[in-house]
């Protein structure tokens, strides 16, 4: 399709394959008749995941998807817009080319595609647009450019965005923390834990849909996927009950060079409330606790889509004495992470598959083993994950057993 075009859509449901070389924000907003939003409810993101007729998730082959059920849409909803906006703040369109691929829902049939031409200092953009014409429905090429982000579409659309509070003038120090889950505080030379910010003056919610800066407070898992940056906490708890089902840890990675092999090994460290080491799950050991971890086996590439190693976590099957898992991967033959590309982990629901958290590494370093992420058992009973992202000098999990312990 060419930018303005349009195609009458042949399928009820259709998904929006939204693709390219770099990681983006996709969203899909319902519009009436005035062409804004009837509230924010009618924001579909990775953290508000559906509507009527609308839902967003992640794509089989990376990006995401917006999928929309004609039939299922509001009579007082004229259409839907597909956006798109750039992940890494401060960044442009400019050299990268996100293309729209408009699909049967039902049976994956391609109907459409569109790649805007000529992108340049955008940061922002309404991809393509499915909307009513004469009884039935069609798909519009649109590629129009927005240089404020996300927040700059969502005003346009009519989604409330507020500014973030200015801060207060000599606050007093706030209380000091409780104690953190089984008696563990940070290692000698750790920060601090954040205290909230005071009651007289909360934060404001940041304009655009992402997860909130490093350092602000942790977040559950009510408004669907959670992305994770560095050092940012989420609660496995959904309304208001820890998940205490199995969960699935996949990691990922790919050769930062074509045609390179990259044998990386995924590993779990248990620990107890004293930082001891209770157990741990690689490649040579495959199952640990009873059952209650299991590993998927060794990758011995990097190549292929999907995850490359998984660990399943039996939650409600951890003996009392494991209060923290350490997610780690190395580099056995010793090639170093600066090698590697598009490292990642993820937190999927191993009943349903539904990916509930994700973490991408941004930066590699030159060494042989990195921290992924945390699992940690509360006190009240829920868990929460970190990611990490800490590169250490260790080519084996038995060389991450004390950095690991460090971590938590």
């Amino acid at each position: 399709m060419t930018p303005g075009s349009n195609l009458p859509l042949s399928a009820a449901r259709v998904a929006v394959d939204v693709t390219a070389p770099v990681r983006l924000d996709v969203s899909g907003l319902l519009l009436a008749a005035d062409g804004k939003v009837r509230s924010d409810d009618d924001f579909v993101f990775y953290n508000q995941p559906s509507a009527p007729g609308v839902t967003h998730s992640a794509a089989a082959g990376g990006g995401d998807t917006v999928t929309v059920d004609t039939a299922a849409v509001p009579e007082g909803i004229d259409k839907i817009v597909v956006t798109a906006s750039l992940d890494t703040p401060g960044a442009t369109f400019a050299g990268t080319e996100p293309t729209g691929t408009v699909r049967d829902a039902d049976n994956g049939s391609v109907l459409a595609s569109f790649t805007p031409p000529r992108l340049g200092t955008e940061t922002a953009l309404v991809l393509v647009e499915i909307y009513r014409r004469g009884g039935g429905w069609k798909v519009r090429a649109v590629g129009q450019g927005y240089a404020d982000g996300l927040a700059g579409i969502a005003t346009d659309f009519g989604v409330s965005v507020e500014e973030p509070a200015a801060p207060a003038a000599a606050p007093q120090a706030p209380p000091a923390p409780p104690a953190p889950a089984a008696g563990w505080g940070p290692p000698t030379g750790a920060p601090a834990p954040v205290a909230p910010p005071p009651a007289a003056a909360p934060a404001a919610p940041a304009p655009a849909p992402s997860a909130p800066a490093p350092g602000t407070g942790k977040i559950n898992l009510d408004k669907g996927r959670v992305s994770l940056q560095k050092n940012q906490t989420v609660s496995l708890v959904k309304g208001g009950r820890p998940m205490l089902s199995s969960v699935r840890m996949g990691l990922g990675w790919e050769p930062a060079f074509r045609g390179k092999s990259i044998d990386l090994d995924a590993s779990v460290i248990a620990y107890g409330p004293d930082r001891k080491k209770v157990d741990n799950c690689f490649f040579g050991k495959l199952m640990i606790l009873g059952g209650a971890i299991q590993h998927s086996g060794d990758n011995l590439t990097g190549e292929g889509a999907g995850d490359d190693e998984a660990i399943t976590v039996h939650l409600g099957g951890l003996p009392p004495e494991v209060t923290g898992l350490i997610f780690v991967v190395n580099s056995f033959s010793g090639q170093k992470f600066s090698e590697v590309a598009k490292a990642y982990c993820r937190l999927l629901d191993a009943q349903s598959g539904e990916e509930l958290v994700r973490f991408d590494l941004t930066h590699a370093e030159p060494r042989t083993g990195v921290m992924m992420a945390k699992l940690v058992r509360q006190y009240s009973g829920e868990w929460e994950m970190t990611a990490l992202g800490e590169f250490v000098d260790a080519r084996t999990v038995r060389g991450m057993t004390k950095p690991a312990a460090q971590a938590l």
